[in-house]
């Protein structure tokens, strides 16, 4: 159990369970929307023609049907609209080419030396305006340090996703947000932020070089900080949540110990401390939410990740993106005991499939050029990504018009935005 552990985790945990019922048990429009430009509604559409499933992946062999599957017809129209727009996703945006008073401030990856002037990001562009910061979040797909593709739809996810739990967990910490002007972006405010990710891990799994099952499977016992027990197996479950900070060394996380970053004096144990603590509790709450989204669809959290960064005024707010499936691992919550008894990979709502492709056909930290992505499997994780928002905010996802480019929609809101602001 880590040190920084809140002592009251357990109080915490059931004072969020009764407004997590209430919010994510209630329909969307009932739900007033912290941010009016997002919008949570679809238009209907005829259903589109079978599409085949995707190929491998680790919820391929599942037992009991899946509930990825459990609306067939939908799926396949999301399916059909995401090859569709394969020819249309947001890889890199120049903004500052076009807005006035916009500078870029970080594209993709950013460099430790970076980090303590913007929010960071590998799918993310980010720019400066005045005491503001502009993300743009892209459709790239990253992994292993590296961009492994375009998945149609995603940043469009991935950003309302975000601005979802930026709102439900108000109560826990302040967070950067001030607006979103359009599908894929977000006005923040800008803070100095931490050269520190808190990971929150409810159990031993992953695929990664820094992730808790390849270090506990190669002999590990004592993880950033945290004592493991002997004979644990893959994809078990934890005894109580833990936390694994990891810190950036060139292109790479590196994990590292709570002594370790207060030592170094990447942060204080002052502000360690306060946001160890907030991690932990996000997690508990995104643990009750999604397992209470609908009993019968019920999710697991597995894992995630937080940044945080620090205002002009001394306090700590939340940045980046919470709970979305590029910072998080989900899995289904009705097939996990099976498949966990029977030895076999728990159905996922991310991109680890997409990951462990790439492992089993490349090395994907030290091949210079990595092989195209299926498009089966994008396709895929696209229907995924739009699975978990729809599952976790009770509102179905709207398939952007593809008839203006997304670069161009993007440029004339943010320029509208900028000039409100």
């Amino acid at each position: 159990m880590s040190p920084y552990a809140p002592p009251a985790a357990a109080a915490a945990a059931a004072r969020v369970a009764s407004p997590a019922k209430a919010l994510l048990g209630a329909p969307s429009s009932s739900r007033p929307s912290r941010f009016p430009n997002v919008s949570m509604s679809v238009s209907s559409s005829p259903r589109a023609p079978t599409l085949a499933a995707a190929a491998g992946g680790s919820g391929a062999a599942a037992a009991a049907p899946s509930l990825l599957a459990a609306d067939p017809g939908h799926r396949e129209a999301v399916l059909l609209a995401a090859r569709a727009a394969m020819g249309n996703c947001l890889g890199e945006t120049r903004l500052d080419l076009a807005v006035p008073g916009l500078r870029l401030a970080a594209k993709g990856k950013i460099g430790s030396s970076e980090r303590p002037l913007v929010l960071g990001a590998k799918v993310r562009d980010v720019y400066e305006s005045g005491e503001h910061l502009v993300l743009v979040t892209t459709d790239r797909q990253s992994a292993f340090d590296r961009v492994l593709a375009s998945i149609p739809f995603k940043g469009q996810v991935l950003n309302e996703t975000s601005l979802w739990w930026f709102n439900q967990t108000r109560h826990i910490t302040p967070n950067a947000v001030v607006s979103s002007p359009d599908k894929n972006v977000t006005i923040a405010k800008r803070c100095t932020v931490f050269p520190v990710e808190f990971v929150v891990r409810g159990f031993v799994t992953g695929s990664t070089d820094t992730s808790l099952w390849t270090v506990y499977n190669n002999g590990v016992r004592n993880y950033c900080g945290n004592a493991l027990p002997d004979g644990m197996v893959k994809n078990q479950k934890l005894s109580a949540n833990i936390l694994t900070p990891t810190t950036k060394a060139a292109d790479h996380d590196v994990p590292v110990t709570p002594d370790e970053i207060i030592k170094s004096g990447l942060m204080s144990k002052e502000d360690f401390d306060e946001a160890g603590s907030k991690a932990l509790s996000l997690f508990a709450y995104g643990q009750l939410a999604t397992k209470q989204v609908a009993l019968e669809n019920g999710l697991i959290l597995v894992d995630t990740k937080y940044e945080f960064g620090k205002t002009a005024d001394g306090t700590i707010v939340l940045i980046d993106e919470v709970h979305t499936p590029d910072s998080s691992r989900y899995w289904i919550a009705n097939s996990y005991e099976d498949r966990f008894k029977s030895g076999l990979e728990p159905e996922n709502v991310d991109k680890e499939f997409l990951r462990l492709w790439f492992k089993n056909n490349c090395n994907p930290y030290e091949d210079a050029v990595l092989p195209e992505a299926p498009e089966e499997l994008v396709c895929e994780l696209a229907w995924r990504y739009i699975f978990l928002f729809e599952t976790i905010t009770n509102a179905k996802f709207e398939i952007p018009d593809t008839r203006e480019p997304i670069h161009e929609r993007i440029l004339r809101n943010i320029a509208q935005a900028l000039r409100n602001l």
